[in-house]
């Protein structure tokens, strides 16, 4: 069992020159018992984005905190607190942060998809 609170987690900052003001936290993985799944949290900075790309997993994703664009296939999705996605395998995708406060979002990834 893990029970715990994000404020006592570090954060990692993502340091690609395809990303802008992203970090991420790990909340729950295979060291914490759940075999398989990663549950991490993203922040992206007012202005900032994740990388335009694709990979081989897909993810599951629940918007926390601001407003966000989602982009998949070109397509673009408003998100905001409360909204969520399922990204498939093999889709390009990205998160931006058009706001003025900080996006926040729970993502999960199978353990493969654990990249950082």
């Amino acid at each position: 069992m893990v029970v715990g609170h994000i404020d006592s987690l570090g954060k990692k900052v993502i340091l690609n020159p395809q990303v802008q003001g992203t970090s991420v936290s790990v909340l729950v993985s295979p060291k914490e018992g759940w075999e398989g799944y990663v549950m991490r949290v993203f922040e992206v900075e007012p202005g900032g984005f994740t990388p335009k790309h694709q990979h081989p997993w897909p993810h599951i994703n629940y918007i926390l905190e601001g407003q966000g664009d989602l982009m998949i296939n070109g397509e673009h999705h408003e998100i905001k607190p409360g909204s969520y996605a399922y990204v498939p395998k093999d889709t390009l995708h990205q998160f931006k942060n058009p706001g003025d406060q900080v996006f926040k979002f729970i993502c999960i990834v199978p353990e493969e998809g654990h990249i950082i």
